[in-house]
């Protein structure tokens, strides 16, 4: 086959040498860009599992520590920490942060990991030993047993009162573990109120 010369002189068959290089090499570029996405993708797909694990094992020592602080609440009555019933103490919602009315630290009990009978033991595999802090809220009225004004229509219509029937009641305040020894692994915090 021949080929016709152009203006250079140079056949025209030879000016397309090498463009499929440049196409191969610019679709290998792709492919590469492709496959770092699908692994980076992958890689924080890793990351979002890791940390949801990391925040159940937490929630778990928590709930944890909430069982064995109400079980310590009916046996013994020196694991209280504070009294915020009592007039003028003033107890913020988070006793582990308070400042105006800081907790002491011997009344933090921390709950030991992987001891016990298991009912109420921390996970070994936790980022820590979790804590817990008892409060004595005061003496209110129990909802339950409350048979006084507003609580039937015989009551309401006599003015008779009954008898107004208190309990005491605990808030529980829960943490996975401190925080200082922790890291950057999760810390839950949960609350419970107990009534006695």
């Amino acid at each position: 086959m021949k080929t016709s010369p152009t203006l250079s002189g140079k056949p025209q068959g030879h000016r397309q040498q090498g463009v499929a290089l440049v196409v191969a090499l610019v679709l290998l570029v792709l492919v590469t860009l492709v496959g770092l996405a699908a692994i980076r993708g992958t890689t924080m797909q890793q990351k979002m599992a890791s940390n949801l694990y990391d925040r159940e094992i937490a929630f778990q020592s928590t709930e944890a520590a909430l069982r064995a602080a109400a079980a310590a609440i009916l046996t013994n009555s020196a694991v209280i920490a504070r009294n915020c019933g009592a007039g003028g103490v003033l107890c913020q919602g988070d006793p582990f942060t308070d400042t105006a009315n800081p907790v002491a630290a011997s009344a933090i009990i921390t709950v030991p990991q992987g001891t016990g009978s298991g009912q109420y033991s921390a996970d070994t595999v936790a980022a820590g030993q979790p804590q817990y802090v008892i409060e004595n809220m005061g003496d209110w009225p129990d909802p339950n047993l409350n048979v006084g004004y507003n609580q039937s229509a015989n009551a309401a219509q006599y003015g008779a009162q009954g008898t107004a029937t208190s309990a005491i009641y605990y808030r529980i305040t829960a943490r996975s573990s401190n925080p200082t020894n922790t890291g950057d692994r999760a810390i839950v915090t949960l609350q419970a109120m107990v009534k006695q």
